[in-house]
């Protein structure tokens, strides 16, 4: 990789009011693309109000002081640009991608609604993207096959109170009693310029968009109230093994197996994401070959990957899908021999297919300027540093097939392991599995 290269031509400034800017040259001309990490995330949330951050996705298209609901969407996509929004624990993201030209206007319209969104915020406003927000769990979550599977998995695997506790999406009843002045709290306390990194990826000079930079955000006042972020502080095992069974209308039985890993960031942590790749990742990986070619027992598909958490042990999750006609028992002990097996070491080509699929998977996300605009501004909110944007790969390379092996064999065990099984509504289970 040519990172060093790449990673010398980002240039960083911070704004009179605390905004960080990050800018980097864009691979393809003729195009710009902007990108927004606010440090708020479902993980700010208390109880009893959990989905606020999420719901701040919704409300920030539905106009501010100067925009009207939908004139957002509007500007960017007459010009052929493209935007969206998405929401984790710990950060929330805004992102377009436009012609160069329209650089002016994308950044004017994030400018005026994070200055302006509470003038433009109504009861009207709330309660249409409530509305919004419930129906999207419906579809996403409550209705659909295994869409409880996340919820289950948090609750389980982090203790009741604890910031990552919850999903993103919130609940009905928390959603239900949202009201317009939290709401208009909330984004006081976490939208402010001292709280977000904007990222610029075109093929503009650094000292021109600094400038536009200055000129639509430079204005905007620091917070004058900077919350204390929730305790998220873990340690040790889950406490396992923990179960939950569910019985419901899906296709098959499905397994979803959880365990607490370093947090992203941490050598622990890379350590634990070649393990996961080469378990579950590609058709090269022993879950797939073993499980689906071999012994035809699970569906095909990718079965293990990390949620990468920055402020809290991160979770490696292992998921299966049964074929028909396959019991979820067959299946989760077929998965637990696998899982476990990463203990007794894994082989030097293993290890090289593993790098080659996480390196390859992030090349892919920065091959475009969308792309390279979200992960700049990926590690300049959680890690202070955008230029490991190009050098993460080489945090791989001098993991060994021992220390994979090693961190596996410590953190792939009953007493840190959870596990959700799915059950169709008309299997005919056998007695529980063994611990």
């Amino acid at each position: 990789m040519a990172s060093n290269g790449a990673a010398a031509r980002i240039v960083q400034h911070t704004l009179d009011n605390g905004l960080r800017l990050v800018t980097a040259p864009a691979a393809t001309g003729q195009v710009a693309a902007v990108n927004l990490w606010y440090g708020v995330g479902s993980r700010h949330e208390v109880p009893g109000k959990t989905g606020f951050a999420h719901l701040f996705e919704h409300l920030m298209f539905q106009g501010s002081g100067n925009v009207a609901k939908g004139e957002h969407f509007d500007a960017i996509e007459r010009l052929g640009g493209e935007m969206n929004a998405s929401t984790s624990t710990d950060r929330t993201n805004y992102f377009e991608t436009v012609p160069e030209h329209a650089l002016d206007l994308a950044l004017w319209l994030e400018a005026d609604r994070l200055a302006t969104l509470r003038d433009g915020m109504t009861q009207e406003v709330l309660d249409n993207q409530r509305d919004v927000v419930k129906n999207e769990r419906r579809q996403r979550y409550d209705n659909a096959p295994y869409g409880t599977a996340l919820e289950r998995i948090l609750r389980l695997g982090y203790p009741e109170g604890h910031p990552y506790h919850h999903p993103t999406i919130g609940s009905m009843a928390d959603l239900d009693a949202a009201d317009l002045d939290y709401v208009l709290s909330f984004h006081k306390l976490h939208y402010g310029p001292d709280n977000l990194v904007l990222t610029v990826v075109s093929d503009l000079d650094p000292a021109d968009v600094r400038e536009r930079a200055e000129r639509y955000f430079g204005a905007v006042p620091a917070r004058t109230e900077i919350p204390t972020a929730p305790d998220a502080a873990l340690h040790g095992p889950i406490g396992g093994p923990v179960r939950e069974t569910v019985v419901e209308a899906v296709p098959a039985a499905g397994v979803f197996q959880g365990y607490r890993v370093a947090p992203y960031g941490e050598r622990e942590f890379d350590a634990m994401h070649l393990a996961s790749a080469v378990l579950g990742q590609g058709q090269g990986s022993r879950l797939y070959r073993r499980l689906v070619i071999e012994r035809e027992l699970a569906a095909p598909g990718d079965a293990a990957d990390i949620i990468p958490f920055r402020y809290t042990p991160s979770l490696m999750l292992v998921n299966t899908i049964a074929r028909e006609g396959v019991s979820g028992d067959e299946l989760e002990q077929a998965v637990l021999e696998e899982t476990e097996a990463l203990a007794g070491g894994i082989t030097e080509e293993e290890l090289d297919r593993a790098r080659a699929v996480l390196e390859r998977d992030h090349l892919q996300a920065i091959s475009t300027p969308s792309g390279l605009a979200d992960e700049l501004g990926a590690c300049t909110q959680l890690f202070g540093d955008p230029s490991l944007a190009f050098t993460w790969p080489d945090r791989w390379t001098g993991i060994t097939a021992a220390e994979v092996a090693e961190a596996a064999g410590r953190l792939l065990v009953a007493e840190n392991r959870l596990t959700v099984r799915f059950d169709p509504e008309n299997a005919e289970r056998a007695a529980e599995p063994a611990a």
